[in-house]
């Protein structure tokens, strides 16, 4: 259908050392998620705050790491949770989607980590995955917990400044990632057991409208993390297949990074002095690739606290 993507070469940024490895404990989450294979560490959650230091989640054991632009890492927070998705808020505030807490608020200079929206009228969320910010300050997140094709009951929700829940869309098979496109008019959502990017439309009040597919992908586990570049494209990662793809403002895959380190590409971000710097998570074996791209990232912080 495509002529063949071009390839892009990914280097290891840096990995998460050896004295933060994990090995004498146990993890509900490893023995379900990973059918109780070895987990010293499982990063997602890529982010980059106003100094241009990356942060990272570390799901199963409840910590947020700090890697500086020289590739330093940090032990920042670390909580009883289990953090899957962080964005910033521009006014400097770490958001996460935890799994089992729902969406948790972090103080990057005190390391203090408070719960924000625990529950839904009342009723716990599945098991919140990832989160972006809109222009106007509404949140919007996904609630994934263990939904795929036998049960399709994932949800879409957006938190508005107020603190109005909307519940945006039902029946998704593993929602995971999201963005906005560059007008803020539709999601791109990552439905990692649909193996697709869906493309959720959205009405003057804010509801969704005329769902479809985007992006079909085969192989692998499915998309995970997403992320918008500057044009309207998408960086997509394939977990699973241990690769992302970089799509065109249309669809059109344009470009393939593999993975030097393993399968698990799981989430993404770009930084760099221009922008045009992928770093990706590979999140099994804690190390951070990053790779040169010919298009730089959507501008972040470019809307105002509210």
């Amino acid at each position: 259908m495509f002529a063949p993507p071009e390839k892009l070469k990914a280097e290891v940024f840096t990995r998460i050392p050896e004295r933060f490895h994990v090995r004498d404990r146990a993890s509900e989450w490893v023995r379900t998620q990973l059918h109780g294979a070895p987990a010293p560490v499982f990063l997602e959650g890529p982010s980059f705050d106003r100094e241009g230091n990356l942060w990272v989640v570390d799901i199963p054991w409840g910590r947020i790491f700090r890697i500086d632009p020289k590739g330093s890492v940090e032990l920042a927070a670390e909580y009883d949770g289990e953090p899957n998705g962080l964005k910033f808020h521009p006014d400097g505030r770490a958001f996460i989607a935890d799994c089992r807490n729902g969406i948790m608020v972090l103080d990057p200079r005190t390391g203090r980590v408070e719960p924000y929206l625990e529950r839904a009228r009342l009723e716990r969320f599945k098991g919140c995955n990832d989160l972006f910010f809109a222009s106007n300050g509404d949140l919007y997140f996904t609630d994934q917990g263990q939904t795929g094709l036998h049960d399709p009951s994932g949800r879409l929700f957006r938190l508005r400044p107020s603190g109005q829940l909307d519940l945006v869309l039902q029946g998704i098979p593993s929602p995971n990632g999201l963005v906005m496109n560059l007008d803020e008019t539709a999601i791109y959502l990552a439905v990692t057991r649909d193996n697709a990017i869906w493309r959720v439309p959205l009405m003057a009040d804010g509801t969704a409208t005329k769902v479809g597919v985007y992006i079909q992908m085969s192989g692998g586990g499915g998309p995970d993390g997403i992320a918008l570049d500057a044009e309207g494209g998408l960086a997509v990662c394939h977990v699973g297949f241990g690769a992302v793809w970089l799509f065109s403002p249309r669809g059109e895959p344009l470009y393939r990074i593999d993975s030097p380190e393993g399968l698990y590409t799981t989430n993404c971000a770009y930084g760099g002095a221009d922008g045009r710097t992928l770093y990706m998570v590979e999140s099994r074996s804690g190390a951070i690739l990053a790779a040169q791209v010919p298009v730089a990232g959507r501008p972040m912080y470019s809307h105002s606290a509210r």
